[in-house]
């Protein structure tokens, strides 16, 4: 009764240091913090790639200048007017010579506006319907304009969630690496203070503490220091963050420059959640891992 609340019997604030244990877990948390960036910019830049490459088509008229097939106009403003007409059809602008010799330069270099082959007239789609039925549009398309080409961007969208999942998979097993690691690291820590501590335990024990009792007072030492070195990891992972989200704001359709006031929507709510969770995790694989390692450790005690 006359014990301080806070005494140390056991000693463990210097058998567990204050310095190496929290140290590497805020490495191990900062690492954690990486991995979940990365799994929630995965899923954001796939939705964002998938919704445009989605709702975008491009046709190509040949001969654009040539009459139409019904006699009213030439074959472009005919193919225009139709697609603008058409509902779930947002925007439908040809592209212009200039538009035309800046696409065609990366194979043609800078003699491509020069060019004196008949190209065909490109036309940008934009849909406000994903799901519309381009096989029924191509086909009141080529009514109009015989030999049109209609190019949606499906199979990029595919590819950009096929992309997107691999990159989620990766991010996952780094977690579980880290989170691996954390486990083995405390671990080695804990056994450790046992070994340093081992005649004041084996003391104590004999006096009739009990396991639980030594194996909770490890077990507050280690979610102390995990969950302190934790926080400081996340801390340390944020400008990190933001710098690469400045770094990728400009494939998101964000400002590159957030400033002040857009500092908190520089990263995602889903990943600002995330990161003080990261201390409330470490602190529950501390606690769990001194608690299993010392029972493990005291079972074998004579």
């Amino acid at each position: 009764m006359l014990r301080p609340a806070r005494f140390d019997d056991l000693g463990l604030r210097r058998a567990l240091s204050d310095r190496l244990l929290p140290s590497l877990v805020a490495a191990m948390a900062f690492l954690a913090a990486l991995a979940l960036a990365g799994t929630i910019a995965a899923s954001a830049l796939a939705q964002h790639w998938q919704e445009g490459a989605g709702s975008v088509l491009t046709v190509q008229v040949p001969q654009p200048a040539a009459a139409a097939s019904n006699g009213a106009g030439t074959r472009l403003d005919r193919v225009v007017a139709l697609l603008r007409a058409t509902p779930g059809v947002a925007l439908a602008r040809a592209l212009d010579d200039n538009e035309l010799a800046t696409l065609l330069r990366p194979w043609l270099g800078s003699g491509s506006g020069r060019i004196a082959l008949p190209l065909p007239a490109v036309i940008d789609v934009r849909l406000t319907d994903a799901a519309l039925d381009t096989g029924r549009l191509l086909a009141h398309v080529e009514a109009l304009a015989p030999g049109t080409l209609l190019e949606s961007h499906d199979r990029w969208a595919r590819r950009l969630a096929v992309l997107a999942r691999s990159l989620q998979a990766c991010a996952g097993l780094a977690l579980a690496v880290v989170g691996f690691v954390a486990v083995a690291v405390i671990a080695v820590a804990v056994r450790a203070g046992l070994a340093a501590r081992r005649d004041a335990i084996e003391i104590v024990h004999g006096l009739g503490a009990t396991d639980g009792y030594i194996a909770g007072r490890f077990a507050r030492r280690a979610t102390l220091l995990a969950s302190a070195g934790a926080g400081l990891g996340a801390l340390a992972a944020v400008p990190v963050l933001l710098g690469l989200a400045g770094l990728a704001a400009p494939f998101t359709g964000q400002p590159a420059d957030v400033g002040a006031a857009g500092f908190a929507n520089a990263l995602p709510l889903a990943l600002w959640l995330s990161l003080p969770a990261l201390p409330v995790l470490a602190a529950a694989v501390g606690w769990l891992t001194a608690q299993s390692t010392v029972r493990q450790w005291l079972r074998r005690l004579p």
